[in-house]
């Protein structure tokens, strides 16, 4: 396959994901104006009846000596209570989306899950035991305020958009070993320091309140960095160690010059790069410079880099080069002994 077979699936990939969190958020957002405030909520518990209806996938217990049903799925049950599911320990999947939970304790005895949909409740925090075999886990469009208790060792894929996290607290590295995806857009992040989380491959912090990238150094397998809608005003914050990244969203920031690209030479692999909606694009020649400053690009604002475009950016790269080696280098100022003379 081909280096823009590549990045065309990874542009498509991202544009998917964009549409679909975008329709999301939507949705969530007309479904709050009609309901009332939670202190008027009646409870509601989950009952033996709910359960009956939302099991399903009979399977054999972990032990292999008995059949036990694996999914339940209860979302939009306007549930205040699950505390229920204390008793069916032999749960995989669960899906309690869209309810109006505070408390997710009850799954703390879940010790044989692997897939959790928590979005759309009234959660103020994501704390859990530690459940050994936990893979993916949402609790997009709540409102949890920090990312303390996370610590599933086979957790792969962790979505936490649409939130009111203000800054990332408590990841442990060494806890979280095999996460690889990290969902942050829509929340109200003022900085990207406390994501030291050297396995991650893709970050999503668009829908922030971001001004500049810091903390990020270790992050040498990430692949795709999304940071659309953000305050971002300099590239400084990006390191030569990020030596996997792709792709980079910077879609919709603050970025007033072209030659802040400058700061993003040293990573190799970077091929496809998203500026549209920043001061730096009204410049004449943006794309032209943007390559120059960067030779390695293949893609800029979706569009691909043409050949004729490429060989004008090498003819102004090498008459720079030119310039620089026929300027005057500094006299060195004199020493002592020859001013004695």
């Amino acid at each position: 396959m081909s280096h823009e077979d590549d990045l065309d699936d990874l542009e498509a990939e991202q544009d998917d994901r964009e549409k679909e969190v975008n329709k999301d958020t939507e949705v969530w957002e007309d479904r709050k104006e009609g309901e009332d405030l939670p202190e008027e909520w009646l409870p509601t518990p989950l009952t033996l009846e709910m359960m009956k209806e939302g099991l399903s996938m009979l399977c054999k217990t972990g032990d292999g000596l008995a059949h036990a049903y694996v999914k339940l799925d209860v979302k939009d049950r306007d549930l205040t209570d699950i505390s229920l599911l204390c008793s069916y320990i032999h749960l995989r999947y669960v899906d309690i989306s869209e309810n109006h939970l505070t408390d997710l304790a009850p799954l703390n005895n879940l010790t044989h899950l692997l897939w959790l949909k928590a979005d759309g409740n009234q959660l103020q925090s994501a704390r859990l035991n530690e459940l050994p075999y936990l893979q993916i886990a949402s609790f997009a469009h709540n409102q949890i305020t920090d990312t303390e208790g996370i610590c599933h060792p086979r957790l792969a894929s962790l979505d936490l958009k649409g939130n009111r996290i203000q800054v990332v607290t408590g990841l442990d590295p060494e806890k979280l070993k095999s996460l690889h995806t990290l969902e942050l857009r829509g929340n109200q992040l003022s900085t990207t320091m406390g994501i030291n989380l050297p396995k991650l491959e893709k970050l999503f912090l668009a829908q922030n309140m971001l001004k500049k990238v810091e903390g990020l150094e270790n992050l040498r397998d990430l692949t795709v960095l999304h940071l659309r809608d953000n305050h971002i005003e300099t590239l400084s914050g990006f390191s030569k160690e990020m030596q996997s990244l792709q792709y980079l969203n910077l879609r919709g920031n603050s970025i007033t010059s072209v030659g802040e690209l400058a700061k993003l030479r040293d990573m190799p692999k970077l091929r496809a790069l998203v500026l549209l909606e920043n001061p730096c694009t009204d410049q004449t020649d943006y794309r032209q410079e943007a390559l120059v400053q960067m030779p390695h690009l293949e893609r800029l604002d979706k569009e691909f880099y043409e050949k004729k475009e490429r060989a004008e950016a090498d003819e102004i790269r090498q008459r720079m080069k030119e310039d620089q080696e026929q300027e005057p280098k500094p006299e060195h100022d004199l020493g002592l002994d020859q001013l004695s003379i």
